[in-house]
């Protein structure tokens, strides 16, 4: 499969692929949502399960129960606050969280100047990662990237800096440790390698005027922030000044989720059940 540079290229993919998959959407009364899901399904890749009620977590509820009965493949937010959302996903009887996994948040951009699409994660959902967690998100990461024909992954560990620092920066030896079992080949074909900061991660001349040695060639297809303060910032940088195009997922419960802003457009929520299909 060849990697797919666009999210145009994205829906098309889906569009050939024939699969629909079955989105509940929940309380999915507004304008952009129901543009977002009509616009995948007649693209051929999304059956829309319109889930409401007087009661928002209830709707979240019966998503939720949609999943557990596998009569759904996607859950997609509406006109409801993510919190009553999550509180369904996640309850410890009725919820979609398996033991042991990781819920986390993870970004597709666009960027005008880069040539490809770059994965991010986390941006929204875990403020400081344990060496547990950013192991996860380095597995969900190189899962998307595949999905999405990157054969073998270039994942960047973004720090300030190139250089292990266990005073102030202790994630940085939890980065070297990661690098390490990544060359064991735990994490299958990749290349992941930190600490990096940005530019040295997405830039090659960067890379080179530093004269930093990275197997990355500062050509990365993810990154992996220190924490949700950087990815943040960055992520609301690209949209602002940039002009990026994004798409947003959470992964971790048995099915992707599509937790967009209510205020974002109709473009970005269908380019995120987009990928959530994927």
């Amino acid at each position: 499969m060849k990697a797919i540079q666009c999210f145009d290229e994205l829906a098309e993919h889906l569009k050939v692929s024939g699969e629909r998959r079955r989105v509940a959407v929940v309380c999915g009364q507004d304008e952009s949502t129901k543009g977002a899901v009509m616009r995948a399904k007649e693209a051929g890749f999304a059956e829309p399960i319109f889930v409401d009620d007087d009661d928002v977590d209830v709707a979240a509820a019966k998503a939720v129960a949609l999943v557990r009965e596998g009569k759904a493949d996607v859950i997609m937010k509406g006109l409801l606050n993510t919190d009553n959302l999550l509180k369904a996903i996640l309850n410890k009887e009725t919820g979609i969280l398996p033991k042991g996994q990781v819920l986390t948040h993870l970004t597709c951009a666009k960027l005008p100047m880069y040539d490809k699409l770059l994965f991010m994660t986390d941006v929204a959902v875990i403020p400081y990662p344990t060496k547990e967690q950013r192991e996860q998100q380095l597995q969900y990461l190189l899962t998307l990237c595949r999905k999405m024909g990157v054969e073998e992954p270039r994942i960047a560990l973004i720090s300030c800096s190139e250089k292990v620092n266990p005073k102030h920066f202790p994630c940085t030896v939890e980065y070297q440790e990661l690098v390490e079992k990544t060359k064991t080949g735990a994490f299958g074909p990749c290349i992941v390698d930190g600490p990096l900061d940005l530019k040295t991660s997405l830039s090659p001349a960067a890379l080179h005027k530093k004269g930093i040695q990275s197997p990355l060639e500062g050509k990365s297809d993810g990154l992996i922030f220190s924490d949700i303060q950087a990815g943040n910032v960055f992520y609301k940088t690209i949209t602002l000044f940039c002009e990026a195009q994004t798409a947003a997922i959470l992964q971790g419960p048995q099915v992707p989720v599509v937790l967009t802003s209510r205020a974002d457009s109709a473009d970005n929520k269908f380019y995120s059940l987009a990928l959530a299909c994927v």
